[in-house]
């Protein structure tokens, strides 16, 4: 491109001069001519005015004193009658311009000028028109390397940053040109840059979260066909084989809901729930765990609590602050249950040291982790939990207390109160 460039101002250059260099040269030739005729003919006319006066006045007339009248590189001749011619000059070989006038007193005046005087006034326009025009040339050409540095070097730069998007580098340059089209090509390419970080941030996100989320159920699986495995007993492979069906529903539960969650995380299926049960399903998810570790998991607080969310989200919320207490925590975890309002609060806390100062303000933000873990969980939770409308608020760092506050829909019952369950 740079090249055509380039060639074309040039060709365009080239044609102006050319139309126009000649046409000059002409014009000047011919001016100069002319200019060299009207010259010659005015000093003849001049030198017969004097030779006039002279005779009038019965003045003496010589080569000496006309000599002042002619100019350099002229030739004149005076004829008087019954004299001598007088010439002035030196007389011109080859071609020339001459011009004849003649006086009152019948005298006559010629005065010539050699042509090539005129062929080198003609050259000397040649040369300066010649510059002039290499001038132009030279300056067409730094015009036009500089137009095409201008526009092909940010093509190149928008074709590497295409090259770039293609391999996987969704960075925007914020490069301007200076040139509307060209700039409106760059504004296209960093807006799908941005599109496509988004993109992959978000591919990104869905992957973590995926791994987080599935890796308990997977592991709740497993352990009950472990448990499978090393009985002989059938009434015992029934009910752990009835309670990894149950896993592998809330597995597809939780692919559902991450793929719900990445199309659009307020996409939800609220429906009104028993929280009794979504509770005590996570005590005998996370029993085996917190026994093998040395560790209880009770549940106390208000019973028959009616909810409006997800089940399955509000199971995922509870699983991650239940794994974030068996992984950071101590002692035995709590579920208690209560009302404020018209919305029903769970609280997961456990005998730990509890939250370090430094990242309680921080504990919900993804990658934040006050150990070697992934720092997903509690950011998960959180989102999983405002998609129903609810909300999940860390109450107190110090044992470490966390409120999952649902929306209600309150249901009186006969014998309702507090009751612990172990």
């Amino acid at each position: 491109m740079r090249r055509r460039l380039i060639q074309s101002t040039l060709a365009v250059v080239l044609i102006v001069i050319a139309v126009f260099g000649v046409s000059l040269v002409v014009v000047e030739t011919k001016t100069i001519s002319t200019t060299a005729q009207e010259r010659v003919e005015s000093e003849a006319v001049q030198l017969a005015s004097i030779v006039d006066s002279r005779i009038l006045g019965a003045e003496q007339i010589t080569s000496e004193i006309l000599a002042d009248q002619v100019g350099d590189e002229r030739y004149a001749v005076v004829r008087i009658p019954g004299q001598k011619p007088i010439e002035v000059g030196e007389k011109p070989s080859g071609d020339v311009i001459e011009a004849t006038r003649t006086g009152e007193e019948g005298e006559t005046v010629t005065v010539q000028e050699p042509r090539s005087a005129v062929t080198r006034e003609v050259g000397r326009t040649l040369l300066i028109i010649g510059a002039v025009a290499l001038l132009a040339v030279i300056a067409a050409v730094l015009l036009a390397l500089r137009q095409a540095d201008r526009l092909a070097s940010p093509l190149t730069d928008l074709a590497e940053t295409a090259e770039r998007l293609g391999s996987g580098d969704p960075r925007p340059r914020r490069k301007r040109y200076g040139v509307p089209e060209l700039d409106r090509v760059a504004d296209v390419l960093d807006a799908s840059a941005e599109r496509i970080a988004r993109m992959l941030t978000a591919e990104r996100r869905l992957a973590a979260d995926a791994s987080h989320q599935l890796r308990t159920p997977l592991t709740a699986l497993s352990m009950r066909l472990e448990e499978i495995t090393l009985t002989d007993d059938p009434d015992t492979v029934k009910e752990e084989a009835t309670i990894a069906l149950t896993q592998v529903e809330r597995l597809t539960d939780v692919v559902e809901r991450l793929l719900t969650n990445s199309r659009d995380p307020r996409t939800g299926s609220a429906v009104t729930f028993d929280l009794d049960e979504v509770i005590q399903q996570q005590l005998a998810e996370w029993r085996p765990a917190y026994r093998s570790a040395g560790r209880a998991i009770v549940s106390s607080g208000k019973r028959h609590l009616k909810a409006v969310g997800t089940p399955g989200a509000v199971a995922q919320v509870l699983a991650a602050l239940i794994e974030n207490s068996l992984m950071h925590g101590g002692g035995t975890v709590a579920l208690r249950t209560r009302v404020t309002g018209n919305q029903a609060v769970i609280e997961v806390t456990d005998e730990g040291p509890g939250v370090p100062a430094d990242l309680g303000a921080r504990i919900f933000e993804r990658t934040i982790s006050g150990r070697n873990s992934t720092g997903i969980g509690l950011a998960v939770a959180r989102d999983l939990a405002e998609a129903d409308g609810g909300r999940l608020e860390m109450l107190q760092a110090k044992p470490p207390v966390f409120g999952l506050f649902l929306s209600r829909t309150p249901v009186k019952k006969k014998g309702e109160g507090d009751r612990t369950v172990r």
